[in-house]
């Protein structure tokens, strides 16, 4: 007799544990080598979650939620700790903020279009996630404005194909 391991809510629980470790990021600093492990876990653990919640079918609407719940929450607390020592050109923070606006645009549609958020899981969203999370720790060490380019270029297609998907309801 054979027990089966019951993965459920494991995906979940990674993704809680995610948003909880990003929230650990504000209580170190930049240069600490804990600030960078802390990073590394949260970052292994956003492409963890989802790979397990498909392998053992156990997708689900809360956990993809809270997948992005607490994407949210690792972006922002890395906004927080890296943009105070990101010497970027102000061209870069103002492309930035037109993708932000871009996003923000997509998340009124959402509302007005299905009466709540919606964070579509599409392919460009999911490599312009992988591009930031390998590409800031990059920036840092080869003192260069190209990766952060790579990741506005797909960041802007990503946002914009964002809102097509919302706004032609393909999600």
């Amino acid at each position: 007799m054979t027990k089966e391991l019951n993965i459920g809510s494991t995906p979940n629980i990674i993704t809680i544990i995610r948003a909880i470790g990003a929230f650990g990021l504000l209580f170190f600093g930049v240069e600490d080598v804990a600030f960078w492990v802390l990073y590394l876990a949260c970052g292994i653990s956003d492409m963890l979650d989802g790979a397990i919640a498909r392998k053992y079918h156990c997708e689900s609407k809360i956990g993809a939620l809270l997948d992005s719940l607490a994407d949210i929450v690792f972006v922002a607390c890395c906004c927080i700790k890296l943009i105070p020592v990101l010497a970027f050109p102000n061209w870069i923070w103002i492309w930035v903020l037109v993708i932000a606006f871009i996003k923000v645009i997509n998340q009124i549609s959402a509302l007005v279009i299905y009466k709540k958020c919606v964070f579509p899981h599409t392919i460009a969203n999911k490599v312009t996630g992988f591009l930031l999370f390998v590409g800031i720790p990059v920036t840092f060490l080869v003192e260069s404005l190209i990766p952060i380019i790579i990741i506005a270029i797909f960041a802007t297609f990503a946002a914009i194909q964002e809102g097509h998907f919302i706004r032609t309801k393909k999600i």
